[in-house]
């Protein structure tokens, strides 16, 4: 672990690493701020850089901050589902059959028991949301391992709060959030490259942003608009 250091009600996570220069990043969701730094910055260096930017923390915390967020769905008829960036409209039908989810052009259909519960709908959704995922990362990795040449032994989806995805760089798997699966599907893209390149470079580093500039060099743009979009509750 490394030094907090504290401006106030702004308090940032000060991590040395074997980089050249100084990183500041303000993080979705809840604008946690971190401080990348070479391993001989002396802490005073360090405190006077973060009030430099100050400023501009608290600009990047206030954004987050207002940035519109999904009302808790209650899966009821016509209320609006986000789906690979476009809004659709949710249709339930209560039936004695086995529950299962439905795309009809901008409408989706959710069939459930009669009687079943907010609780009992969001784990039908979720698991059709899986579904979708897994009919196209499967063909994204296969994509970018040729153009990478890095081989993933394996991937997992899973709902995480307060990242889109991750990489175990050692064990060569990767792991998505299952909300992607509301984000238009060239964001949802460069989270898998994203995570891929983490089996070349572990980091965050220098070199890192340069496979990045590289591979994907829209990449700022997409990382801003991927943040830019509703959040989950």
């Amino acid at each position: 672990m490394g030094d907090v250091i504290e401006l106030g009600e702004v308090r940032i996570q000060l991590t040395r690493k074997r980089v050249k220069h100084v990183h500041l990043t303000v993080h979705p969701p809840n604008g946690r701020v971190t401080l990348v730094a070479p391993p001989n910055t002396r802490p005073e260096v360090a405190r006077a850089y973060a009030i430099s930017k100050l400023g501009w923390i608290k600009q990047q915390q206030k954004s987050l901050l207002s940035q519109a967020r999904e009302s808790p769905r209650r899966y009821v008829t016509r209320e609006s589902h986000q789906l690979w960036g476009r809004r659709h409209l949710l249709t339930v039908v209560e039936a004695d059959a086995k529950p299962c989810v439905k795309l009809d052009h901008r409408r989706i259909k959710l069939t459930v028991r009669p009687g079943s519960d907010a609780a009992k709908r969001a784990e039908v959704m979720h698991e059709w949301h899986k579904q979708l995922l897994h009919a196209e990362i499967p063909a994204l990795i296969a994509r970018w391992e040729r153009k990478l040449r890095v081989k993933v032994s394996g991937y997992y989806l899973q709902r995480m709060k307060t990242k889109w995805g991750s990489c175990n760089h050692r064990a060569g798997n990767i792991r998505l959030n299952t909300e992607l699966v509301k984000k238009p599907k060239d964001l949802v893209e460069y989270v898998v490259v994203h995570e891929m390149l983490h089996l070349l470079e572990p980091t965050h580093s220098e070199r890192f942003v340069a496979l990045l500039d590289r591979w994907w060099p829209q990449w700022q743009e997409a990382r801003r608009e991927l943040n830019a979009l509703p959040l989950a509750p």
